[in-house]
């Protein structure tokens, strides 16, 4: 049987897993699994509730989440280093911006969107209380103006101004994380800097339609509840 993916259309989380199978070749099949996963069935495979997942045979609990996780054992099964590198150097440059985007910027970018993509907040988030909606909107603006700070980071340490994180001549699974992340952002006032915009260029030009297939979703949902269409 070939690996299952569990996924949501209209998550950047959901995306960066949907884009790295494609580019990587992976036979599998996806399942839109929206508005299932808080039941019993899904619970009982991923008691988080979350996705992406992957289900297969060849891991402990024949399911594994998250999606730097899913895109490093994917990457490391079928020996990508082309996406995942093997010298320990580039490979902890690539765990490094990964785990920075998980910790750092999309907490920001979740607290920046949410509100405005229709998302839940997480518990304890200004957005996820009774707070009057000036204050909602007070922390929102608060996060997305942090972005950029965050943003230079990738710049200046990462070199995405001008390359791939891990120094390669191809987008590494960080890539394909932070350009995934990044998609949010059309919902938010923020205004990227010219060289985040090249780099998320290249890195779907790089990656072809397995970028754009993906990112239709996302976009196609953001254009849906903003009214709006999304640039690719």
């Amino acid at each position: 049987m070939p690996m299952k993916l569990n996924m949501l259309p209209p998550s950047v989380n959901n995306m960066s897993v949907r884009v790295f199978v494609r580019a990587a070749g992976l036979p599998y099949e996806e399942e839109n699994v929206w508005g299932q996963t808080q039941s019993d069935e899904y619970l009982a495979k991923y008691p988080a509730g979350l996705t992406p997942t992957i289900e297969t045979d060849e891991l402990p609990q024949g399911v594994l989440g998250e999606s730097c996780a899913v895109m490093m054992y994917l990457a490391t099964r079928e020996g990508r280093d082309d996406l995942y590198p093997t010298d320990l150097g580039r490979r902890a440059m690539v765990d490094g911006a990964n785990f920075y985007t998980m910790s750092m910027l999309y907490p920001l970018v979740a607290r920046a969107t949410y509100p405005r993509l229709s998302f839940a907040g997480y518990p304890g988030e200004v957005a996820a209380t009774e707070a009057p909606d000036e204050d909602k909107e007070a922390a929102r603006k608060a996060a997305e103006e942090a972005i950029p700070r965050i943003l230079e980071t990738y710049k200046k340490f990462y070199g995405t101004d001008a390359g791939f994180i891990g120094g390669g001549d191809k987008p590494t699974i960080a890539d394909i994380r932070l350009v995934c992340t990044l998609e949010f952002l059309a919902v938010t006032d923020t205004e990227l800097p010219a060289w985040t915009k090249d780099y998320m260029q290249r890195v779907e030009s790089a990656l072809g339609d397995a970028y754009t297939e993906p990112a239709g979703d996302v976009r196609g949902y953001i254009a849906q509840v903003t009214g709006q269409p999304v640039a690719g």
